[in-house]
């Protein structure tokens, strides 16, 4: 059998808002997918690039001296600008160590990622695949047993399911670049990107495998985000 081909590097982009309080857990998690693709690829290279976006808490001190974690600040209160100026970051840091194909893979700071969530996906990478939507589930304690049983009723994490969740995303980076990117919207900015990724024929995977566990508050940073959705389901 030839040799599977893996992207030779690898960055995790996470857009964080006054997120102190849940950023450490989404940073230890992250820490440990690096550390599985560590395991079985040693020689891939990886970059966490955390987007500090108009903070005002202590965010900065929880990044700050995390090994492998880059720090970007931007004012401009948007997620869709977080995201793209994460993505062009983890781009520059790419053409540092020489890669070539890069993969990137999104999630957001009040999110926790599975273990295999990064060698998951580079799996299929290697396998042709340019673009991986995964799925989250709200963290139970956060929601009443009425919405949360009415989550699960409009929801499934099956394989080839329909949702788009910028806190679970994967993507080669010269697909995302052929389609402009991540637009520089406040809500929808990764249902818009995975559309236009699809429409542009880029191979993809919607899998219920690598779930992802995201707050379920329902006060949100994004207007008509997630947390506005739980809210109505609460409701």
């Amino acid at each position: 059998m030839p040799d599977v081909v893996m992207p030779d590097a690898v960055a995790v982009v996470v857009p964080a808002r006054d997120e102190e309080t849940l950023l450490p857990a989404c940073l230890d998690s992250v820490a440990r997918a690096v550390a599985a693709v560590h395991a079985t690829h040693p020689r891939v290279p990886t970059r966490v690039v955390v987007v500090l976006d108009a903070c005002r808490d202590g965010s900065a001190e929880v990044v700050a001296g995390r090994e492998g974690v880059s720090v970007l600040t931007t004012d401009a209160g948007c997620v869709g600008v977080a995201r793209s100026e994460g993505v062009e970051a983890a781009a520059e840091w790419a053409k540092t160590v020489g890669s070539r194909s890069l993969w990137v893979a999104s999630t957001d700071a009040d999110s926790v990622v599975p273990p295999h969530w990064l060698t998951a996906q580079t799996g299929w990478a290697a396998d042709g695949i340019g673009l991986v939507v995964g799925t989250v589930v709200p963290r139970p304690g956060d929601l009443s047993p009425a919405a949360l049983s009415a989550w699960h009723q409009r929801h499934t994490t099956a394989d080839g399911h329909d949702h788009v969740h910028g806190a679970n995303l994967g993507f080669a980076l010269d697909a995302y670049r052929s389609v402009g990117g991540f637009a520089p919207l406040h809500t929808h900015e990764d249902v818009l990107l995975v559309e236009e990724m699809r429409r542009a024929g880029v191979p993809t995977v919607a899998t219920g495998s690598v779930p992802v566990v995201t707050s379920g508050r329902r006060t949100g940073r994004a207007p008509g985000g997630f947390a506005h959705y739980l809210d109505e389901l609460g409701a």
